[in-house]
């Protein structure tokens, strides 16, 4: 597992680590069941503080993606049916931005705004429109 940090960036060293991790669960560098290193390891790895990690994994945790367990560490959560589905939908919606130079701010804040104002998910998907 390779990440990258960059304390020049704006984004908080927490939540870039938290990026790094969720873009390897959902495109399945991680896989359910899968554990995470120890946060001390982990920050040590990184050349960061130990609570940077804590505060990445408690994120992750809150978005379901991993599970924490005293005395367990971090595991990735695992889902029925993964992310595969996800992480396509992904690739081809940066494909098709770039086809159409839409630049990254422009559609982050697209799929901002569309997750926003979508309804909550009621377990029926939505097919996707096909090229």
């Amino acid at each position: 597992m390779l990440i990258r940090l960059d304390p020049a960036l704006e984004a908080p060293l927490f939540e870039q680590l938290a990026a790094g991790l969720r873009a390897s669960i959902i495109d399945g560098r991680l896989a359910g069941g899968e554990r995470l290193p120890a946060s001390r390891e982990l920050a040590a790895s990184l050349k960061v503080n130990v609570h940077t990690v804590l505060r990445a994994y408690h994120r992750l945790r809150d978005e379901r993606l991993i599970e924490l367990h005293r005395g367990r560490g971090a595991v990735v959560a695992v889902r029925i049916g993964g992310h595969g589905a996800l992480a396509g939908a992904v690739h081809d919606l940066v494909d098709e931005a770039k086809n159409h130079e839409l630049s990254e701010a422009a559609l982050l804040a697209l799929v901002s705004e569309a997750y926003r104002s979508a309804p909550r998910a009621s377990g029926v998907l939505r097919a996707a429109p096909r090229r």
